[in-house]
């Protein structure tokens, strides 16, 4: 196994350390955000992303994107969109009596799936197989997507009009869900500021952006992240807190024994994105809610008591030994 202090691995961090503050400086008041972006990046899962407009989720892909040297395609869906609109299509060129793949915006490395509850079930679950292999059938063939393929999908929480809402068993294909929210009030200044003095927010001049690292660079890191250390009582600790969300009284449906790899391996991803070589608890309990809170299902009777999901995985946790 090749050491996480060898020159290369160092500079690889570097530079990882280097596009976490270049987002940042980018993107005002998320960084917490960023950080659970590059985790899901790093863990090789994809994100959903959930928060109202106006907060700078399609600015944080394509800026990762950029300073990553990957590509990046947005896709806006609607009610009207088809798989094929996703996927490609094979179309019939004449002259030469063959059939050409035209590739989707699925090819790609970052895709941005925007509003991804406003199509309907057939063209969610075209992109969530891709999602889960990591290629796409076409007219029967099979193609390979990037090997650092990621989708981050948004969806807004206040509207429900028109939107068909991703059952729990799509919702477990995301690593996370990341709860996106508005920026602290001293940010919002420094994004008012920019604009009185002509800069527009949402708009990154590429000239201006230097990429930090490219494909291999990214590949090397998800490597990295297979060799952080984990203490075998942090691995008892993950399992304990989500074998409990499968008996607890106001869980209906608890997490499976993929929300517990899923867990792990975002804890490692984010001990490595905060610089770290080894996994805490408290890398556990930060990656925790994002992980499993779209994996768990209440029951009717808590939904209608007004108990949340975050309320009872806090008290979950509270219930179980904090290893040291």
């Amino acid at each position: 196994m090749t050491e996480l202090h060898s020159a290369d691995h160092i500079a690889a961090l570097d530079r990882l350390q280097s596009v976490r503050q270049r987002i940042a400086d980018v993107i005002r008041g998320q960084s917490d955000v960023i950080d659970l972006m590059l985790t899901v990046l790093l863990a090789r899962g994809h994100g959903l992303l959930e928060g109202v407009p106006g907060t700078a989720k399609t600015l944080s892909v394509r800026v990762m994107a950029m300073l990553l040297s990957s590509r990046f395609k947005r896709v806006q869906f609607t009610p009207d969109l088809m798989p094929s609109d996703i996927l490609g299509t094979t179309i019939f060129t004449p002259g030469t009596n063959e059939f050409h793949l035209h590739h989707g915006p699925i090819f790609t490395d970052l895709l941005l799936a925007d509003e991804i509850n406003r199509s309907p079930a057939k063209t969610q679950a075209a992109l969530l197989e891709a999602m889960a292999e990591r290629h796409a059938t076409i007219d029967g063939v099979r193609h390979l997507l990037s090997p650092i393929f990621t989708v981050f999908a948004t969806q807004n929480p206040v509207e429900f009009e028109g939107t068909y809402p991703l059952p729990e068993a799509q919702q477990d294909r995301f690593l996370m869900k990341i709860r996106v929210g508005y920026p602290p009030v001293d940010a919002e200044q420094e994004i008012l500021k920019a604009v009185h003095e002509g800069r527009a927010p949402d708009q990154v001049n590429t000239d201006s952006v230097t990429p930090l690292l490219d494909v291999d660079g990214v590949i090397g890191l998800q490597h990295t992240v297979d060799q952080v250390r984990v203490d075998p009582a942090i691995l008892d600790y993950i399992l304990r807190i989500v074998c409990s969300t499968r008996s607890h009284e106001s869980i209906q449906l608890g997490g499976g024994p993929r929300a517990s790899i899923a867990v792990l391996t975002s804890a490692k991803a984010w001990a490595l994105v905060q610089g770290r070589d080894f996994v805490t608890p408290d890398d556990v309990l930060r990656v925790l809610n994002p992980v499993l809170e779209h994996r768990i299902m209440l029951t009717a009777d808590a939904e209608i008591s007004g108990t949340d999901k975050t309320a009872v995985l806090s008290e979950l946790v509270s219930r179980q030994e904090i290893p040291r």
